[in-house]
């Protein structure tokens, strides 16, 4: 497996259930509008935000380890600089894949998630990779 591996953006787009870390209420923020998106094709979200009680009508959690359900895929909206800490969490609570946004950059971090079986895409968009398969 490798780092935007064609199979594993396809497996990740499978996903039921994503956790998005850093999703805001404001729907000026990228993370909104593309996890309002992601709602709107089926997909459940979870917003992971410890400023968040409730985004898109759904309970926000401070951390990835307070979700109560399973999660197939941690999309991450979060600087570079503290992408690893999110990914490790992701490991830790057993999810598929994680998913690092346009402009997020963690090769360190994504080398740990592959290391631990997960699919790994890094500075690229869910919505535009979901738009092309569509």
């Amino acid at each position: 497996m490798s780092i935007n591996d064609p199979e594993s953006i396809a497996r990740m787009l499978d996903a039921k259930i994503i956790a998005v870390v850093g999703l805001s209420s404001d729907p000026s923020r990228p993370s909104h509008s593309v996890s309002r998106y992601m709602q709107t094709r089926g997909y459940r979200i979870i917003p992971v935000n410890p400023n968040e009680t409730s985004v898109l009508g759904e309970k926000a959690y401070a951390r990835l380890e307070d979700v109560p359900e399973k999660i197939d895929l941690v999309d991450i909206f979060r600087r570079s600089e503290e992408a690893g800490g999110h990914v490790d969490e992701a490991i830790r609570i057993g999810a598929r894949g994680v998913w690092l946004q346009e402009q997020v950059v963690d090769e360190q971090a994504a080398r740990r998630a592959l290391d631990a079986g997960l699919d790994v895409a890094m500075d690229l968009c869910i919505l535009k990779e979901h738009l092309k398969r569509g």
